[in-house]
């Protein structure tokens, strides 16, 4: 059994949707690795949200320890991550 559930924030499918197939398929390789226990890093601003990279496209997520589980917000490239924060 995998330590974190994912869920998908009701935004989700609207940024997953946008993605090529090659990488959807990387995004879902990242998605079953962060089932696990892995290193995340804190977005900066000091928001709750943890941010991994993939090449140019980023991958925004918040953790619930508690709950044990991984909420997935957004999904896009670095410039488009930087829209989605208001910079």
């Amino acid at each position: 059994m995998s330590p974190y559930a994912i869920n998908f924030h009701a935004y989700w499918d609207s940024y997953f949707s946008r993605l090529d197939n090659s990488m959807k398929k990387r995004v879902m390789k990242k998605i079953l690795q962060l089932q696990q226990d892995i290193q995340a890093r804190h977005l900066k601003k000091g928001l709750d949200f943890y941010v991994s990279e993939m090449g140019q496209y980023r991958l925004i997520y918040k953790i619930n320890e508690s709950a044990k589980t991984k909420t997935l917000y957004f999904v896009g490239t670095h410039k488009e991550y930087e829209k989605w924060l208001g910079l």
